[in-house]
């Protein structure tokens, strides 16, 4: 029996239509790497639709606190995955899943594919001015 106390439940918008991914052009059979549903929702949440880790927690039904602990730990499956060329599994073991009926709307407004050069240019340039500011004082 375990100890300590029970997880709460992890609400995702719908279950993933690809629960394998494979690289391509590794001779052989890749180590495997498991990321949990919990994790891939904390990554759709954050990462993909561009909600803050506030908002992620509150859809899913957690604290800020385990929401940021989630995804830092997807994370760093993900990056091992890709270094190393792993495949990644996604499993539902050991998390207790409530599915949500309505799906959330991205935040992004601009695909990250979409985004210009220019507007690149100007971020950084006004993060760069935002730095000397802050070095001055």
């Amino acid at each position: 029996m375990k100890k300590g106390r029970r997880k709460k439940v992890r609400y995702i918008q719908s279950m993933p239509t690809i629960a394998q991914f494979s690289p391509r052009g590794k001779p052989g059979r890749p180590d495997e790497v498991e990321l949990r549903i919990d994790a891939f929702e904390a990554i759709k949440l954050a990462d993909f639709q561009g909600y803050n880790q506030a908002e992620g927690a509150k859809a899913m039904g957690i604290s800020r606190p385990s929401f940021g602990r989630i995804l830092r730990e997807a994370r760093k499956v993900l990056a091992n995955a890709l270094v190393n060329g792993k495949i990644i599994r996604i499993r539902t073991g050991g998390v207790q899943v409530g599915v949500t009926r309505h799906q959330l709307p991205h935040k992004l407004k601009v695909e990250p594919s979409q985004i210009s050069e220019e507007l690149l240019r100007r971020k950084i340039f006004k993060h760069s001015l935002k730095e000397l500011k802050e070095l001055k004082e």
